[in-house]
């Protein structure tokens, strides 16, 4: 497929996306639509939206490429059975809260179980921890498109990010959640259509049938599913579950982003149907997405096609493109572009969203504003949206510049890093209903406990015999923070309410 084809097919998708964001937000584009959709949602449209949000670009292209390393297959399936545990617990315990409190924000519960402090240090790890994690997620796609398609134009990395950013701007400012519902409803249908088509089309070119395909696959080098055998190492079971189970709780019932979407339904009962709708879903499409990955590699062992090389490096991130692109035909080829297209500007369109909620929430307290719907006050949220678009780009520049690690690796490493201490946070707030801490102590604690855990991680071979942490880190880290919150704690004589 040409570059001039593939750019034209992304014009037109944006297109389409700008209309939308149009026809949503023509009658309302205030604060009320932006911050909470104006409660009303559908939930069977955030549940099937949540899918593009949830899976990201990470999803569609690294996770199918690492299913060529004998070391790992079908490893990533364990943590997304903690992750499916995960969905079910923030369905069960985190949602009932977030509703019983009204909450805009979700870190406002912690400005009202342990003071303005711990509120603010909790919505500033969200705002660092999503700033980084999306801008990574977004850095997959556009790398994909700057080598397939913008070199060719001979358009430099950086103007390539300014686009993607600006075309996301354009189709969320106005309207904010209640287009994104809309827009994440339409991505994630070209997303789950994509990765069907993908299998599909793979499949007859290897003369299989879908059922023969799926034959192939369990009997192939590439299809472990469960690693027991030594505890030590990072794709052992209990340590991915464990670890999906607190990532996910972590990074999407302690995440402003995931949240947003579910508090804009009209009922908790809602709002927990559509949990575990979206559950369900994205256990069934991870388990297409990793066949997408045997089948590529038995496809490019058929064909004799290696792994793209990039700067000397063999790049599996390369290889859904460099195959669906390259050696499946132009239709493959459109089907593959708007399904990475979707997985990844769903997950960014909603990030800024979040963003722009928590700062102008959290920091600007626009939900205590009397008229919150003034023009100078939606003017002062384009801004922040501005900000947060400009700040992604930053990010995103940076990491290309400095890369040089598997890009899944680095985002659910980042993860436990800055997500650990609000799964400590929460901890406490929920189970230590008899104390409170010294308030402005709990910024230092959230500093250090990540901290302490780079230390561990780093050094762990060397302290613990051979241990190597994998995504359990997180439990370690709101481990740490819990611990520490107690140390600076205090009984108190009132009623906890939450």
């Amino acid at each position: 497929m040409s570059p001039t084809t593939i750019l034209i097919i992304i014009i037109l998708y944006f297109g389409v996306l700008i209309l939308i964001s149009n026809l949503v937000s023509k009658k309302s584009s205030d604060n009320d639509t932006f911050f909470k959709a104006n409660k009303n949602s559908k939930w069977y449209l955030v549940a099937f939206g949540m899918i593009g949000t949830a899976l990201s670009g990470v999803t569609f292209i690294s996770v199918p490429g690492e299913v060529g390393n004998p070391d790992l297959q079908f490893k990533y399936f364990q943590f997304v059975l903690g992750n499916a545990i995960g969905f079910i617990i923030i369905a069960k315990v985190l949602l009932p809260l977030y509703y019983r409190m009204n909450l805009t924000s979700i870190y406002g519960y912690i400005e009202q179980r342990l003071g303005t402090v711990s509120y603010k240090t909790a919505a500033s790890i969200f705002l660092i921890g999503r700033t980084i994690g999306s801008a990574f997620r977004l850095y997959l796609v556009v790398i994909v498109l700057q080598r397939y398609v913008f070199d060719s134009f001979h358009v430099p990395f950086e103007l390539t990010v300014l686009i993607s950013l600006g075309l996301i701007f354009a189709y969320t400012y106005r309207g904010g959640l209640k287009t994104i519902i809309i827009t994440d409803t339409l991505q994630t249908f070209f997303l789950v259509t994509s990765v069907f088509l993908t299998i599909f089309f793979i499949c007859r070119s290897l003369n299989l049938s879908v059922f023969q395909a799926f034959e192939t696959i369990k009997q192939s080098n590439y299809s472990k599913v469960f690693f027991f055998e030594d505890y030590l190492k990072g794709t052992y079971f209990w340590k991915q579950i464990l670890g999906g189970i607190f990532v996910t709780i972590a990074i999407a019932g302690l995440d402003q982003d995931l949240m947003q979407k579910n508090l804009s339904c009209a009922t908790i009962g809602e709002a927990q149907k559509n949990m575990f709708t979206f559950t369900g879903i994205f256990v069934i499409i991870n388990i297409f997405f990793l066949s997408v990955g045997a089948l590529l590699y038995l496809f490019a062992e058929k064909n004799g096609i290696a792994v793209p090389m990039v700067d000397g490096v063999a790049r599996t991130d390369f290889l859904f493109p460099e195959i669906a692109l390259k050696s499946l035909g132009i239709v493959p080829g459109i089907v593959f572009l708007l399904g990475l297209t979707a997985a990844s500007f769903a997950t960014t369109d909603s990030a800024l969203t979040a963003l722009t909620t928590s700062f102008c929430v959290d920091f600007l307290a626009m939900d205590k504003t009397k008229n919150l719907n003034k023009p100078n006050i939606v003017r002062i949220r384009h801004l922040v949206h501005i900000g947060f678009s400009f700040l992604m780009f930053l990010v995103i520049v940076v990491f290309n510049a400095v890369n040089d690690a598997s890009v899944v690796k680095m985002i659910f490493k980042i993860a436990s890093y800055t997500y650990g201490p609000l799964l400590g946070l929460y901890t406490f707030g929920l189970f230590m209903k008899s104390k409170t801490v010294y308030d402005k102590l709990v910024p230092f604690i959230c500093l250090i406990s990540p901290a302490i855990c780079f230390f561990i991680s780093k050094y762990s071979v060397e302290l613990f015999g051979n241990y190597t942490f994998d995504n359990e880190l997180i439990i370690v880290n709101g481990l740490i923070t819990f611990i520490g919150l107690l140390l600076i704690s205090k009984s108190t004589t009132q009623n906890t309410r939450y």
